[in-house]
């Protein structure tokens, strides 16, 4: 307990399936700008379905200088992040995807609207605890000096802590999953 895991990717990178998205993204984005309706069609996420929030999201973390926009080398700095980073680095990109306004902490709002997000798209079938439970828990776990709001420190150390804490973070700490999934559904289009 309180040891640095590292995180697990359920499957092999595939190293063709990256070279594809380089090369879709150059022929998709000859501009060298991805914008939010762009990245959800690159990843085959329906602009108003169960996704799409969870995209949005993914999307305003890969945008590091928050241009709306993901240029080729932030395409290339998040794919490298969720493919080969440590767990404190994907603890801190996973931070900016539950950090929904990017204030620098996570309320319950918006701790609560990314966790039913990915219950939707998971379609999580251990729901033993409701959402808000969910909030609860992991506002006790990780919100050490009780103000209400988990800060990217909190979160950290509170994930590395906490091992039901990490477990229900790495619902979100595999983008790399998520992509690959988002790829092989496009790919069948």
């Amino acid at each position: 307990m309180g040891q640095t895991q590292q995180t697990e990717n359920s499957e092999e990178i595939d190293v063709g399936a990256l070279q594809d998205m380089y090369k879709r993204f150059v022929t998709e984005c000859p501009s060298g700008q991805l914008f939010l309706h762009e990245f959800k069609r690159f990843f085959g996420v329906d602009p108003t379905g169960e996704a799409a929030e969870y995209a949005e999201r993914m999307f305003r973390a890969f945008d590091k200088n928050g241009d709306n926009t993901i240029d080729f080398l932030e395409f290339v700095a998040a794919l490298n992040l969720v493919f080969r980073g440590d767990l404190e680095h994907k603890l801190r990109w996973s931070f900016k995807v539950y950090d929904g306004d990017s204030n620098g902490f996570v309320d319950r709002t918006e701790l609560r609207s990314i966790i039913d997000s990915i219950r939707r798209i998971k379609k999580d079938p251990d729901s033993q605890l409701t959402v808000d439970e969910v909030v609860d828990r992991i506002f006790q776990a990780a919100d050490t000096d009780g103000d209400g709001y988990i800060s990217a420190e909190e979160f950290i150390h509170g994930a590395q802590q906490d091992p039901w804490l990490l477990s229900m973070l790495k619902l979100d700490l595999n983008p790399a999953g998520w992509m690959m999934d988002q790829r092989r559904k496009s790919a069948h289009f």
